[in-house]
């Protein structure tokens, strides 16, 4: 599957605009996949760092034992 990644916005008429350099690259009539990412309020994102932060706290010099095994 072939992926495009740009950044663009929702018109009024909830429409997504497809950039003209990628528009030409994808096949009409064909069904695609979309993946949407909004970015994050800053509170969510706030929220993220701080859990990020205090889960690293609770890592010990003792934990990178873990670091080297394989998933096998």
């Amino acid at each position: 599957m072939k992926h495009f990644e740009f950044e663009t916005y929702v018109d009024s008429d909830q429409s997504l605009k497809i950039p003209s350099e990628f528009a030409g690259q994808i096949e009409r009539d064909r069904p695609v996949r979309v993946v949407v990412l909004v970015s994050e309020s800053q509170d969510d994102h706030d929220w993220s760092n701080l859990t990020a932060e205090q889960f690293l706290q609770g890592y010990s010099d003792k934990d990178a034992i873990y670091d080297d095994l394989s998933a096998g």
